[in-house]
């Protein structure tokens, strides 16, 4: 007789029962409190009203996909590079880490106005905010693993006759990739919330320009179908990051441990 192990049970069963309970919580709370459709559907309802607005979602939500990705990407890249070179130079750290701190404070939806005064509406915006949301965590993470980098080992290559560069790419680097993919988990999302809302105010197409228009004309059916589209598509970003995680950096974590 097959059983599950313990493994499968805290990082697949439970979280599934996790959810199904929340939802039947939903469910039964609607019932009792006669909760209006036009308020909070019912989960139940909402399967069918996600499946009759497909056609209007899904290319949406390839367009807030695509822009995720793209900031993403540009968000991660940058970041990490600068963290680096953060950790790397303790001078450099010094000058720039205090204003870098004020800037991540600003909420970044506030430079979309004057980003839509640069490039104009649509994809473009939201990419760069998208990006700009995820830099600066991405840098931080980065930037305080680098500047931990075991001095023995350092001290190790240098006497060796490695260079510093040579040090930082053999330890330093390797040594904050854990952190880094720790800080992509959050970043991932970031870059998705950044893509949303820039979407809503500053875009022509995707989830967030299809969620404000049906708000506006009261599509209440149309909301939550988005809505639940996005809480799709967080999930699924959040997997593909600890999936490359465990490709990438499967050494830093004991078998059978948690991320």
């Amino acid at each position: 007789m097959y059983t599950l192990s313990r493994h499968t049970i805290r990082t697949v069963v439970s979280p599934i029962a996790f959810g199904l309970g929340l939802i039947l919580t939903w469910e039964l709370v609607c019932d009792a409190f006669k909760v209006s459709k036009f308020i909070i559907p019912r989960p139940a309802a909402i399967g069918p009203m996600f499946f009759s607005h497909w056609s209007v979602i899904w290319p949406n939500a390839l367009q807030t996909l695509a822009t995720t990705f793209s900031g993403f990407a540009i968000g991660i890249s940058a970041g990490f590079l600068l963290g680096v070179a953060l950790g790397a130079s303790a001078n450099l750290h010094k000058t720039i880490f205090a204003t870098l701190i004020g800037i991540n404070n600003i909420p970044k939806v506030a430079f979309t106005p004057l980003i839509v005064l640069s490039v104009g509406l649509g994809t473009v915006p939201a990419v760069i905010t998208s990006a700009l949301i995820v830099v600066f965590p991405i840098a931080i993470v980065v930037s305080a693993s680098v500047a931990q980098m075991d001095p023995e080992l350092n001290d190790v290559m240098r006497s060796l006759g490695a260079s510093r560069y040579l040090a930082m790419v053999k330890i330093g680097i390797p040594q904050a990739m854990p952190s880094f993919f720790a800080a992509l988990k959050i970043a991932i999302t970031l870059a998705l919330v950044g893509s949303f809302l820039s979407e809503t105010v500053a875009a022509n197409r995707g989830l967030g320009y299809m969620m404000s228009r049906a708000a506006s004309d009261f599509d209440v059916e149309l909301v939550f179908s988005g809505l639940t589209m996005l809480v799709v598509i967080a999930i699924i970003l959040y997997v593909l990051v600890i999936v490359a995680e465990r490709r990438v950096v499967g050494w830093a974590y004991r078998k059978g441990g948690s991320t």
